[in-house]
């Protein structure tokens, strides 16, 4: 029997837990030896730069990738996925922190709150569920009973936003109505995610507890938005796999337990959903964040450029389908092995070995088919303005056998310790809005096992609490970082105006919401 760490063994209601978990000993044992092991820090070579890891599509070539897009939407089947799964809690970090202190302390923050509250999507519901106090929206202003209306707002007596997901917040105003971002990522999708045969295919992933309410919305709001678009919708909502959970740990290693001795296992983090991308049976799926949409009038150039980076997917599968079938046949003469291997290298960002040269002719045939056979993600970038989060980078191979690899990147993952690391995540000239196309079958057009690609050696360690005990936590490498590590990766600039999330409430006050 193995230990669950420092020598100890499972006990029998340990296993039970495990597997009700839907997990095994075995792989919580492994995730317990990384615990132990620590995880090691991602080295930057250098940050993915236009003309060095990032591609700028010319306007010239911007109809032929249009149409190359055209194509793949008359002979294969398109796909939105939507990760949907968080809590609004964090948007509204500033108004629970007023709402705790019974209201705003500075004055300037109480006037804007004052000036802007009407301008909210939302402020319509609000005003509704206030007069059905018997209240008055303009009168509790004047009282300067900014608390109640954020208690409104927040609590369950009210909207609620503070406990529901994103998605079913209400993001943007229109003359016949307001409208959620799930509402709007459904009208985005039949902009570029719809067939030749008017069917519109979304996939939302979302949080067991609101799983209801989102189907609820959608039962609600999907036959007025297929008379208003003209198509057919096929939407698919799933939760996150609990057996994607990972255990957490307490001080000296050892599995944290509840009081009562039961073991916690706590959600993986963004990176379980691979689970939920594997099992799509789409051709071509498009990636974007539930926070990240705008309203009708700004679609346009979203769109647009999110059938660019299809079209580039498109073209760059027919280059590689093409080598890969010379290779499974053994076939090719020298120098179209060299211009495979020059391919590889410049449009697909394989990095060739030096030796590679040296190896015997099946080695070379081996190497090409192993790592053009693989799936195909193509990210939007765009410039970095300051946005928190990850971006592109080149990363070198910690074993040192390759010449490194194109990743995105979050600080977390680096060593921030050290100076020369600093500076190259500092000098990033791009940022990753998460706007990814997704190739996910092979050349004969057999789906690829996605969780075959995973580098698990980018999973994140962090310090959370249980009920006031600390613990540390474990999240499975990220869904566009480590569990997409060994796809085959273009990095694409794409205009800033593409990326427009919503991070805090007050973001929906910006032009692009209004």
């Amino acid at each position: 029997m193995t230990g669950n760490t420092c020598g100890g063994e499972w006990s029998e209601e340990d296993r039970e837990n495990i597997a009700a978990q839907g997990s095994t000993v075995r792989e919580v044992e492994r995730q317990l030896a990384l615990f132990r092991r620590g995880v090691p820090p991602i080295r930057l070579n250098r940050p993915g730069q236009a003309g060095d890891g990032i591609v700028v599509i010319p306007e010239t070539e911007q109809q032929n990738l249009l149409a190359a897009f055209e194509e793949a939407r008359r002979s294969r089947r398109l796909m939105k996925f939507v990760p949907a799964s968080g809590a609004a809690s964090r948007m509204f970090r500033e108004w629970y922190r007023c709402l705790d202190a019974g209201g705003f302390a500075d004055e300037n923050e109480r006037s804007d709150f004052a000036a802007n509250l009407k301008k909210y999507a939302f402020f319509p519901d609000l005003q509704m569920v206030i007069a059905g106090t018997g209240r008055d929206v303009d009168a509790l202003l004047a009282n300067r009973e900014e608390a109640t209306i954020l208690r409104f707002i927040l609590a369950e007596e009210g909207l609620n936003y503070g406990l529901l997901p994103k998605a079913l917040l209400k993001f943007h105003a229109y003359p016949e109505g307001s409208r959620t971002a799930l509402e709007e990522h459904l009208v985005e999708a039949a902009l570029y995610a719809r067939d030749a045969g008017n069917v519109s295919r979304l996939h939302f992933t979302v949080s067991r507890e609101h799983e209801a309410a989102v189907r609820a919305l959608l039962s609600r709001v999907i036959h007025d938005c297929e008379s208003r678009l003209d198509t057919v919708f096929e939407v698919g909502v799933t939760v996150q796999d609990p057996a994607t959970d990972t255990i957490a740990v307490a001080s000296g290693g050892r599995p944290f337990r509840t009081e009562a001795g039961k073991l916690i296992f706590r959600p993986g983090g963004h990176g379980s959903l691979l689970r939920n991308l594997n099992l799509l049976d789409e051709d071509v799926i498009f990636l974007k964040n539930i926070d990240n949409t705008v309203p009708d009038r700004l679609k346009a150039e979203t769109v647009l450029w999110k059938k660019i980076l299809a079209g580039y997917l498109i073209r760059l599968q027919e280059k590689i389908f093409s080598c890969v079938r010379l290779l499974a046949e053994g076939n090719g003469t020298e120098k179209e092995l060299e211009r495979m291997c020059d391919f590889a290298q410049k449009e697909v960002n394989i990095g060739i070995p030096p030796a590679f040269r040296d190896l015997s002719r099946p080695e070379r045939l081996s190497f090409l088919f192993e790592w053009l056979n693989r799936p195909i993600r193509i990210c939007g970038m765009v410039k970095n303005e300051g946005e928190p989060g990850g971006g592109p980078f080149w990363v070198d191979d910690p074993e040192g056998k390759g010449e490194g690899s194109l990743q995105i990147i979050e600080e977390s993952q680096i060593d921030r310790e050290n100076p020369e690391q600093r500076t190259v995540w500092s000098s990033a000239t791009h940022f990753n809005p998460v706007d990814i196309v997704c190739g996910v079958r092979d050349f004969r057009g057999r789906k690829f096992d996605l969780t075959a690609f995973v580098d698990p050696a980018m999973a994140v360690i962090t310090r959370k609490s249980e009920k006031g005990r600390e613990l540390l936590a474990l999240e499975r490498p990220g869904l566009w970082n480590g569990s997409m590590a060994f796809w085959n990766t273009v990095f694409i600039e794409v205009p800033l105006a593409t990326f427009n999330p919503v991070k805090t409430v007050t973001d929906l006050l910006r032009p692009q919401h209004l």
